[in-house]
This record gives C-alpha cells, structure tokens and sequence, in this order.
C-alpha cells in the first residue's frame, strides 16, 4: 500500500496517478470533500468518471446516511484508453449527508480489501488526516454514531455544545485545540463518543497497517504556498466554479449542508448572496487556503511515518 498525503495544491493526485501506473495502483481518496457528489470543480476532481462499487456488505443503516458506495472509474491524460485506471470513494454522499471518519474507515477497508485482492496496489491520496489517521491507527475508542443524538444536537447552537461537553468532561476544552472548540460536527462526535462510553477522550491505539511507502508533500516556503493557492483558485474560476455553486443552490441544497461548509463554497455563496463583492470572496478564498494548508502541516507534522517532500 502507498499512501500520499500532504498540503494543499502540492500535486498529489499527479504523484499518486505516477504511481498507478508503475505499480499497477488503483487510486483511494481520503479527501473529506471529494467524497461528496456534485462538488467537483472547487474541491480539484479533475478526473472524468462514472460510478463503479457495489454497496453489497456494507454496515445496516448505513445507507440512511449516504448513497450507494463508494467509486469512481477514471481515466487519465497518462494513461491511454486501453488502459484505466481507478479512483475510488469520490462522490458517495450528498451535500446535505455527514459523513464521520467513522464511517469512513468503514468503507474504506473494504475497499483496500478489494482492490489487494484482485492483485492491485491500493494508492491512498488525499488531505484530510483525519481520516488517514483514523484509517491507519485506529481510534481512541470504538464508538459508532448515534444519529438520533445526533438529529438532537444539531439543533443546538456552539456555545451550548461546549456547554455539555465541558458538562461531561471539565477538562475536555485544554485537550482540544481551538478550531476544533468552534467546529460544531467536531463538538457533536465527542459529545457522543463522551456520552457512550462515560470517560475522558484521552489514550492511545497501536498502528494497525503499515503502508509500503508513506510520503507527505509540502511548500517549500509561504511565498510558494500562497502563490500555488492563488494559481489553483484562479483556475477553479475558469472551469465554472461560480455556475458549479449555482447549480448545486438551484438543486435545493443549503449553505448550512455539511458539503458545503468548504472552503471555495462558503465565500463563493457570501458573493452570490450579495454579502460581499467578487473580488472579496476571491481573496478570502485564497486566505482561507492558506490558512487550511498551514493548519493540515500542523497536524500531519506530528506523524513520524511520513517521509516528507518539498515542493
């Protein structure tokens, strides 16, 4: 198994698809926003496909929650017609569906399974660490989701969600860093995890999959970072990002839906809400990148598995 992570706009959906074809990979995104359908152009699905996985075998209710599972059957500029390749678990939810790293790994082994048992090498790629680090050691404790606390919960605003997280554990707010203390969904799994199992989130879990190769990308430096975000951003605008958030609105879907609480999306509807200009939401959205990409080194820094590179 390969796995490729690392910053934003670092390139690593190309490394990944070099790697498909110099060991017969099939391609499995961790990217938390790709895995939702009708997000494509901001969220850099630049592969055209069509839906391929069976959702035979997969945990009961899980359906409730998103559409049959989990793939896509891409084709690539590198490799001929004759010769595909695949990327797996884009588009298998809704805008409007959560989707935990929970659920996540769930899917995601089977996957690997497949993919490992059909003589391919599984090349995980994507940004979303939480997701990988769920995926690759476990979690601190097994709990599933509860949806119906869930449906309770979200009715409630931020500053009561840590009211009862800091109900049930007085010292959960010094564990916590602080965008997560502001991240309702965030505040929402812990409280669950909290009520379901009556302790602290403290602890640790043992590696459980070792990939054969594990390499993280990052800026070379701020100036490089910025100027690769604004270039991405730039091009985003070109191939329609403005007529893909349309589009999705005039599907019925809400800015307040977990798909489109994303960067690019949020800043694109505060323009077409008339809440700020143009040029406005295109620089907030680059800030916001930048911000996003120092935030995911951050958090991936502190896994020693990886082998990092500088782009």
């Amino acid at each position: 198994m390969i796995i490729i992570t690392g910053q934003t706009a670092t390139g690593k959906t190309a490394l990944a698809l070099e790697y498909a074809k110099k060991y017969k990979g099939e391609l499995v995104n961790f990217d938390s926003r790709q895995i939702y359908k009708y997000l494509d152009i901001i969220t850099g699905k630049d592969l055209p496909a069509k839906t391929g996985v069976s959702s035979e075998g997969l945990p009961t209710g899980r359906r409730r929650f998103f559409q049959p599972a989990a793939g896509r059957r891409a084709q690539s500029g590198l490799r001929s017609k004759q010769d595909p390749f695949s990327v797996w678990l884009y588009d298998i939810v809704t805008p409007d569906q959560y989707f935990s790293s929970f659920e996540y790994v769930k899917i995601a082994q089977k996957v690997i399974k497949d993919i490992k048992l059909r003589g391919k090498t599984p090349i995980l790629v994507g940004g979303t660490y939480f997701y990988l680090k769920h995926l690759l050691y476990g979690f601190d404790y097994q709990v599933p989701p509860d949806f119906i606390l869930r449906e309770k919960l979200n009715q409630k605003s931020v500053a009561e969600l840590q009211k009862i997280i800091q109900e049930l554990d007085p010292e959960i707010k010094q564990k916590m860093n602080q965008s997560d203390w502001q991240n309702p969904r965030r505040l929402i799994r812990k409280i669950e995890i909290l009520k379901n199992q009556g302790q602290n989130l403290s602890g640790s879990v043992l590696l459980k999959t070792v990939p054969d190769l594990f390499i993280g990308l990052k800026h070379k430096n701020k100036e490089h970072l910025y100027q690769a975000i604004k270039t991405r951003v730039e091009k985003r605008l070109k191939q329609g990002a403005i007529k893909e958030v349309e589009k999705i609105l005039k599907m019925g879907y809400k800015k307040t839906d977990p798909g489109l609480n994303t960067i690019g999306y949020k800043q694109i509807i505060d323009y077409l809400e008339g809440n700020i200009t143009k040029d406005q939401a295109i620089e907030k959205w680059i800030t916001a990148e930048v911000q996003y990409a120092k935030r995911q080194y951050t958090f991936m820094k502190k896994d020693k598995n990886i082998k990092w590179i500088e782009i």
